[in-house]
């Protein structure tokens, strides 16, 4: 009996043991699965997210998406949202445009929807952290009514150096004339009808203004390629004292070098080339030197635009 006894136990200590073995080999099988199970999600998830990133990371649907989510905040307050600027005049070169844009409403935008509105761009950024566009949004929210009158009114304002909520915002006559003759309708009414169409002597006012901000601000430059613009906004100036219509930037520097009215040539057609492809030349150190020493050069340029504003006046 006692060795029947003994037997009995050993087979019980083994079949414990045998059970102890195949509970942990589950046990551990099971850990595994799910560990694997999370891997895979997460692993999706970010898959997921990586495709939703690049999916939003171009300019048309960044664009879509931004008017989507104003049209959300604004509700039925929105009217018309209009695009301008290089995007509108085919212009639009990454890592030196801005979007332009401008939301007219119906009345004047709640708090809440002054404080949802004002920082939408980081909004978006954080949902999209890979995006190249939505930083680049620049513009105005504003009633139709004070934007016609250039009256006050709660408005909200992303710059290129921050958001506020301000109380009066409107067009330069270069902007106006941009968005009269491009402008793009993105949401709502088109109702440019209703905005007067700047007048020649106020496109030469605002000529005027950049030409004394060229001599003030662009007697030296640094090392930036957005420095080289001058050359640029002075083509521009050129281009519609001649003819009283609007151009693109880049179109502006290959339309003085075809006529032959900048000073240097190669200069403009440098110009020309790294507005054509500003990534390629914004960490170039060569790039960046030359930049830094166009101030000559510009003002050289200057002189033409100079020039044509006394032959202008003189004519008038």
């Amino acid at each position: 009996m006692p060795e029947t006894g003994a037997i009995v136990l050993g087979s019980i200590i083994l079949c414990v043991f045998w059970i102890m073995i195949l509970y942990a080999i589950i046990k551990s099988a099971v850990r595994n699965a799910i560990l694997e199970a999370d891997y895979i999600r997460e692993n999706t998830r970010i898959k997921r997210e990586k495709n939703k990133i690049e999916k939003i990371n171009n300019l048309q649907s960044s664009i879509d998406l931004m008017i989507k989510r104003i049209k959300d905040i604004l509700g039925e307050n929105m009217l018309s949202v209009y695009l301008y600027g290089s995007v509108s005049l085919g212009d639009f070169r990454l890592g030196w445009s801005d979007i332009d844009i401008l939301c007219l409403c119906k009345s004047t935008i709640t708090d809440e929807q002054a404080n949802k509105l004002l920082n939408l761009r980081q909004v978006l950024l954080a949902e999209y952290p890979g995006n190249s566009y939505f930083r680049l949004f620049e513009g105005g929210f504003l009633t139709e009514e004070a934007f016609i009158n250039k009256t006050t009114d709660r408005v909200v304002y992303w710059g290129t150096s921050g958001q506020k909520i301000t109380d009066s915002y409107y067009f330069d006559a270069f902007s106006m004339a941009e968005l009269k003759d491009y402008g793009m309708v993105s949401c709502g009414e088109d109702r440019r009808k209703l905005f007067a169409y700047p007048t020649r002597e106020e496109l030469t006012e605002d000529i005027k203004r950049l030409y004394d901000s060229v001599r003030k601000n662009a007697q030296t430059t640094q090392k930036n390629i957005s420095n080289a613009g001058w050359m640029l906004d002075i083509a521009r100036c050129l281009y519609t004292l001649k003819t009283g219509n609007i151009i693109a930037k880049t179109a502006s520097g290959e339309w003085v070098i075809e006529n032959k009215l900048v000073p240097d040539i190669k200069i403009m057609e440098r110009v020309v080339k790294i507005r054509k492809n500003p990534n390629k030349f914004k960490q170039d150190k060569k790039t960046l030197d030359w930049v830094a020493a166009l101030g000559p050069h510009i003002q050289k340029f200057a002189d033409v635009l100079e020039s044509e504003l006394n032959q202008n006046k003189e004519s008038n």
